[in-house]
C-alpha cells in the first residue's frame, strides 16, 4: 500500500480548495482528545492492581481488536456498555478478572482524557469561517463531559447514541448530513482513524483529512483507506486553510 503521508495535497483531481467548504466535521476521541493516553492510563491502572504489565502498543492493539467487534453486536449498546465489555474482554485476554469498578474504568475516566494542546485555538480559528460538527462514537452523557474541555459550541453534534450505530457505519454520516443540511462537496471531515472515519468518508464522497500525529495511530484497526489530505496536527490544517490561530 502506498504511504498516504507522501500523497500530494489534493482533493479529487484538483488542489484542495478550502473555500468550497461550508462545514468541517471532526471525530472527537483520537482527533481532538488524546484517547490513546486516556485508554492506556485507565487500563494500566487496572492491570497494575493485578500485577500485570503491558506496553502501550500491546494495550492499544488489544483495544483495537476488541472494540469494533463489541460495537458490531446485533443490538445497539451504549458506549458505556461497550467500554465495559471491552475491558472485560481485555481482562479475559490477559487472564485477569476485573471488578465492577474496574470494568467502568474507561467510561469513568473518559471526561478527563486530555484534549490535544492546539485544539481550542484551532476550533476557534476554524469557526470564524466554517460551521463545525462532531461525529463521535460516544453517548450523549459521556460527550457532555468532554464538550466543556473543547472550549467551543459546535453547530451540530452527532453521537452513536443518536444514530444507534457506530462508525464506520454510514448511518452516522447520513444523520450528520441531515443535521448539517450540507452537500458532500461542501463538507470536509477531519479524523485520526482511517478505519472509523476516512474509510466511510471515501465511500460517501466526502473530502477527508487524516490527522497523523507522530507516534500515534494505535487503538484503531488498519485499513487501506486513503485521505485527501494528511496533516501532522490540527494547527497545520488551520495554516493550510489560510487562517490564523489566536
Amino acid at each position: 500500500m502506498e504511504d498516504p503521508t507522501h500523497r500530494p495535497i489534493r482533493w479529487r483531481d484538483e488542489i484542495l480548495d478550502f473555500e468550497r467548504f461550508e462545514w468541517v466535521s471532526f471525530d472527537c476521541y483520537g482527533t481532538l482528545v488524546d484517547w490513546e493516553s486516556g485508554i492506556r492510563g485507565a487500563v494500566d491502572a487496572v492491570l497494575g492492581s493485578h500485577g500485570v504489565r503491558r506496553s502501550r502498543g500491546e494495550i492499544l492493539d488489544l483495544f483495537a481488536e476488541i472494540e469494533p467487534r463489541v460495537q458490531s453486536s446485533d443490538a445497539h449498546l451504549t458506549y458505556r456498555c461497550v467500554l465495559r465489555r471491552v475491558m472485560a474482554e481485555m481482562g479475559d485476554a490477559l487472564a485477569i478478572r476485573c471488578s465492577e469498578p474496574e470494568l467502568d474504568c474507561l467510561a469513568d475516566s473518559l471526561a478527563d482524557w486530555p484534549v490535544f494542546p492546539e485544539v481550542r485555538e484551532v476550533l476557534t480559528a476554524l469557526q470564524t469561517r466554517y460551521k463545525l460538527a462532531v461525529i463521535s462514537n460516544v453517548d450523549d452523557a459521556l460527550f457532555a463531559g468532554t464538550a466543556e474541555a473543547l472550549g467551543v459550541e459546535f453547530d451540530a453534534v452527532v453521537t452513536a447514541e443518536q444514530a444507534q450505530s457506530y462508525k464506520p457505519n454510514r448511518r452516522n454520516f447520513d444523520l450528520a448530513a441531515a443535521r448539517m443540511r450540507v452537500e458532500t462537496d461542501a463538507w470536509l471531515h477531519v479524523a485520526e482513524s482511517l478505519f472509523h472515519d476516512i474509510g466511510p468518508a471515501n465511500r460517501l464522497g466526502i473530502a477527508s483529512v487524516w490527522v497523523n500525529r507522530a507516534g500515534r495511530g494505535g487503538g484503531t484497526r488498519r485499513t487501506d483507506a486513503v485521505p485527501d489530505l494528511v496533516v501532522s496536527d490540527l494547527g497545520e490544517l488551520v495554516g493550510l486553510a489560510g487562517l490564523e490561530q489566536g
